[in-house]
């Protein structure tokens, strides 16, 4: 039996100026969509970063209390890599995210203060595919982000963010998840791989905490790119799963 043919990624539609990227932890953004990052804000584009927690659980050799800030400066230096220069932590607890109405208030806060035209998170399904789990926290965040960006735009849902001087927002045109395995499109990072690949290797402590493939940023990331890469027709790519919030 012939193998079922691999689909090609269709380029992510670029014609946009502001991005808010809302992710779980410090590092999340690393592991392939900061490359995409470096290569829109060398265009000119302006990307904030919004970490729900601080990471502070993902290192075992270091109690949380030590490795928030820790983890946090990692952050910091890892997106002035890629031209951000706006990094926020909302301060939820790393490793117990729980999808919920104060996490989407929180998000749909931070909607409402940037006002951007996309959004970015990473993969919100149960899997990466092939039998793969995804982490809880990436899925409560990345559903909850997709769910907090229309509720920034209803001015009846979180009436206390009026109360704050946060009228609604509309302006969100798509979200983008990195790393999901519903990806049909993608970007094309062949200029700015070693950027997305130097603000990896910036979060120097977790990655000597880690084991396995993970702890190979290199390699890791080289696969990532490479395969997402065939399927646009270039170097290397960062895929995601478009979702389009305009009708």
């Amino acid at each position: 039996m012939n193998e079922p043919e691999t689909q090609l990624f269709e380029p992510v539609d670029e014609n946009w100026q502001s991005a808010l990227a809302v992710v779980a932890h410090p590092d999340d953004m690393e592991y392939g969509a900061a490359a995409a990052v470096a290569r829109w804000t060398a265009r000119g584009k302006s990307v904030v970063y919004v970490m729900v927690t601080s990471g502070e659980a993902g290192i075992d050799g270091i109690d949380p209390e030590r490795c928030r800030p820790l983890r946090e400066a990692e952050q910091i230096a890892s997106a002035a890599v890629v031209g951000v220069d706006v990094v926020e932590f909302l301060g939820h607890r790393d490793g117990v995210v729980e999808y919920g109405l104060p996490l989407r208030r929180d998000i749909a806060r931070a909607v409402r203060r940037h006002r951007p035209e996309v959004v970015i998170t990473t993969n919100y399904r149960d899997s990466y595919g092939g039998g793969f789990p995804n982490q809880a926290d990436h899925i409560a965040v990345g559903r909850a982000t997709l769910d907090a960006v229309r509720d920034a735009g209803n001015r009846w849902v979180f009436t206390e963010l009026r109360a704050e001087g946060l009228e609604p927002w509309n302006g969100v045109r798509m979200l983008l998840a990195a790393g999901s395995p519903e990806a049909g499109h993608a970007v094309d990072t062949t200029d700015h791989f070693g950027q997305g690949l130097a603000s990896l290797k910036e979060h120097r402590a977790y990655l000597e905490g880690l084991s396995g493939p993970m702890a190979d940023p290199d390699e890791m990331l080289e696969a990532f790119g490479r395969t997402a890469g065939a399927r646009l027709g270039v170097r290397y790519a960062a895929a995601f799963e478009v979702v389009s919030l305009r009708g």
